[in-house]
């Protein structure tokens, strides 16, 4: 299946149920030769993945990119950590609030920018407590439930 660019989009949906978003950030994805070909042909997941810092560079951790089909013995590792591409003021700030406690930075979304580009869509997030997500499901509810009811 081939996709333009522009339609690459892989969202981490599990992110917006079990995080409120505080502040999101685009970084860049530091890649190896085969894994843009497969992020192209859509084969990534950010389902459990998540940033952390090491040695005061940021790193996503358990992303997913499938082995590209028509790659060689030089093809790339499926989850391998891969570093975060940001300027040195936003990688000071996410590390400070990340200090604080109770806060974490999670992937939302990986995308293909314009120049062609894999870029990350990362936001400062803390986690929801069981209630919050049984309100955030009972919302979604009632939203359908409308929307079927101005369809009658």
């Amino acid at each position: 299946m081939v996709h333009k660019q522009q339609d690459i989009k892989i969202k981490n949906k599990k992110a917006f149920f079990d995080y409120e978003i505080l502040e999101t950030f685009y970084a860049g994805i530091q890649l190896a030769g085969t894994e843009i070909k497969s992020i192209r042909s859509a084969k990534a997941s950010l389902v459990d993945s998540y940033c952390s810092f090491t040695l005061d560079q940021l790193y996503v951790r358990n992303m997913h990119i499938s082995e590209y089909e028509m790659g060689t013995c030089n093809n790339h590792i499926a989850k391998r950590d891969r570093k975060l591409l940001l300027n040195r003021k936003e990688l000071d700030k996410l590390q400070k609030k990340t200090k604080e406690g109770g806060i974490t930075i999670v992937p939302l979304k990986l995308f293909i920018n314009d120049r062609g580009l894999a870029k990350l869509e990362i936001s400062l997030a803390k986690g929801k407590k069981t209630y919050d997500k049984r309100e955030t499901l009972k919302l979604k509810d009632d939203a359908r439930e409308m929307d079927r009811a101005r369809k009658f």
